[in-house]
């Protein structure tokens, strides 16, 4: 840094010198007219000449103001060569003659063309500096991949749970590389490519550190979003550039994450013109499986997008496997609870397993977060361990909102957010099939301003049309309540979430999961899940009018009837829905054990308010602010998918 600004400070510095030396010059030196000399040289103010061919240049013995300009030197141009008469003249008055041959001197020449030579070395400095920095002038060609150094902190597989048929499967392209003999005097040969497939938050890029770790081979890890940059072509040569350090690597394993930015599907665009993506995809295609082979080199890619891979990346031959890393399930997330609490101080008898049975449908990334907010509240309450209460209060701040206990609301508010909710556990406990109950509070919780939380007692892969339509009649539960306590004119707008997922899934039920009689067992406007535009403009409509009607009405018959369904369970059960609105305005928040002995009629344990929690860094208690509630949603699981999804 200090030797770059000192090439600045001296090249200004240069150039300012070499400016006023020319302008100084200039301003000493004026070209005359043969008149004014004949006048100076008759006023015996000529002292010496010097004479190259016509031009003549010379000093005055006095000051002379030429052009409003006062110089001691002059330089004149003669019509012809000067003959010997005028010479031996301008001796005779005492003026120095001298001769010099014809031509320019160096320093003449140097003060012509340095202006150049600076402009071009200027130039020459500026593209060596880009070329070094990270604006490459001349490396737009090259790839961005990182080679992963020997002292990076290592991931190995113990770092990695929940997903043991994909380590196995790495493990595999591992051994292979280690050991070729073991699997080619078999005729087997070394995978190519493997692509990772899962959700976000699974895992897959750790599967691809934890890999780095293991195979103590040179490992390569780029973005799918470094390829293509503004400029044509770059894309392809930092694929060429790419396979290149590969293939002098060799053997080796490449890993692109989030490939999908690269290899979407072709033909996908409305244009005809020239598309750098799908130019960079083309060359990557060549690299992976062309004419001239990369032995040696396996390609580690991740998506959560497989469905909009181009076909010709996930032949065989290119990408070889294709690894699900999936939402694990209860064994697996008791074992990801594992490799995160052992950089904690964990209090004894801190049950995992029930963690892990509480937190279905959560990937690994959201089971760490668990871990680090129970740290976190654990610091916060000023313990020298994690205990069971950190990590249910950290479990319900994830998976249902931070508690907002500073806004206000009235007494008639919080009163019809208590049936709302009250309504959803009624119906939830009385319908055949639902999730079992887990909590129900009328505290707002992220954008909630009230929750009733279901958990499954089990991993569901496949849900039932019993369940489903139990889901819906739960979902109009909290709309049903507020109607028929405080009447039609008094419904909120408490409801809208509930009711917007209850239309979607009653929607999938028609479309997708062919759950209604009128329509049949058919999959209906699969043009609504085309993925690319280019590729739904051309594509023909495949449902009529009269169909799309039809499935209009089959929907609103299945949410009607699982409105008339809650209707009808809390009518019949108004007393419960009553006493279970009371207990939720005293306590705020009642488990399902509580809710149950509540609808029974049993009456509950004396209430004690929870303490208020210590600052960690004063240990100041937090005054208690009246809990303000008001209408909010019921928390599911996802809408359920169609089988094999």
């Amino acid at each position: 840094m200090l030797r770059t600004l000192s090439f600045w400070a001296l090249l200004i510095v240069g150039t300012i010198a070499l400016v006023q030396l020319a302008s100084s010059r200039r301003r000493e030196e004026a070209e005359i007219t043969l008149t004014q000399f004949n006048e100076e040289l008759n006023a015996g103010n000529v002292s010496a000449i010097e004479i190259s061919e016509k031009r003549v240049r010379g000093a005055f013995q006095r000051p002379v103001v030429v052009k409003r300009q006062t110089v001691e030197r002059f330089t004149l141009m003669l019509a012809a060569d000067p003959d010997n008469a005028w010479i031996q003249s301008l001796m005779a008055k005492g003026v120095d003659v001298r001769a010099r041959e014809p031509g320019q001197s160096f320093g003449v020449v140097l003060l012509t063309f340095l202006p150049y030579l600076l402009i071009f070395g200027l130039v020459i400095f500026m593209l060596r500096q880009m070329q070094q920095g990270g604006n490459r002038a001349f490396a737009f060609g090259k790839s961005k991949a990182k080679l992963l150094a020997g002292d990076t902190p290592k991931v190995t597989f113990a770092d990695v749970a929940g997903c043991d048929e994909a380590k196995q499967e790495l493990e595999e392209i591992i051994d292979f590389l280690k050991d070729p003999q073991k699997f080619q005097r078999l005729g087997g040969r070394l995978p190519k490519g493997a692509l990772l497939v899962g959700p976000p938050g699974t895992g897959k890029t750790l599967l691809a550190k934890a890999v780095a770790g293991e195979a103590g081979r040179p490992f390569f890890s780029m973005s799918g979003s470094d390829f293509v940059e503004m400029f044509v072509g770059v894309g392809a040569s930092r694929v060429r550039d790419l396979f290149e350090q590969g293939k002098a690597h060799a053997p080796c394993i490449i890993f692109i994450d989030e490939i999908d930015a690269v290899g979407r599907h072709r033909g996908a665009g409305l244009g005809g013109g020239h598309d750098e993506r799908e130019q960079t995809l083309n060359q990557l295609l060549v690299e992976m499986d062309g004419f001239e082979s990369n032995e040696g080199v396996i390609l580690l890619a991740a998506t959560n997008r497989p469905d909009i891979l181009d076909p010709a990346l996930l032949r065989p031959g290119r990408f070889d496997r294709q690894i699900v890393v999936d939402m694990p399930d209860l064994k697996g997330r008791e074992q990801i609870l594992r490799v995160h609490v052992r950089k904690i101080p964990m209090a004894t008898g801190v049950n995992l397993e029930r963690i892990a049975r509480g937190t279905p449908g959560l990937a690994g990334a959201e089971l760490a977060n668990i871990v680090n907010e129970a740290a976190l509240l654990a610091a916060r309450r000023n313990k020298q361990q994690v205990d069971g209460q950190d990590f249910e209060d950290a479990k319900d701040k994830v998976m249902l909102g931070l508690e907002r206990k500073s806004r206000v609301f009235s007494e008639e508010e919080r009163r019809l957010v208590a049936y709302h909710e009250a309504g959803h556990a009624l119906v939830g406990l009385s319908v055949p099939g639902a999730d079992p109950l887990h909590k129900v509070t009328i505290i707002p919780r992220g954008r909630a301003l009230g929750l009733t939380a279901y958990l499954p007692e089990e991993e569901l892969h496949k849900y039932t049309k019993q369940s489903i339509e139990s889901r819906l009649a739960m979902a109009y539960g909290g709309r049903v309540a507020e109607e028929l306590v405080f009447g039609p004119e008094k419904v909120t707008t408490g409801a809208a979430q509930d009711i917007q997922q209850a239309t979607n899934i009653a929607r999938r039920m028609v479309t997708q999961f062919g759950m209604s009689e009128v329509i049949g067992p058919i999959a209906v406007g699969d043009r609504e899940q085309e993925i690319f535009l280019g590729r739904e403009v051309v594509q023909r409509r495949e449902i009529s009018d009269r169909t799309a009607q039809l499935v209009d009405e089959e929907v609103k018959r299945i949410l009607s009837s699982a409105y008339a369904d809650a209707g009808r369970i809390l009518t019949e059960r108004r007393p419960a829905l009553d006493r279970l609105a009371a207990a939720l305005l005293e306590r705020e928040t009642l488990e399902r054990e509580q809710v149950e002995m509540v609808i029974a009629g049993k009456s509950l344990p004396p209430y004690v308010p929870p303490a208020p929690t210590p600052r960690a860094d004063s240990g100041e208690q937090e005054k208690e602010k009246t809990p303000q509630r008001t209408s909010g949603g019921i928390l599911r699981n996802p809408p359920p998918e169609p089988a094999g999804a």
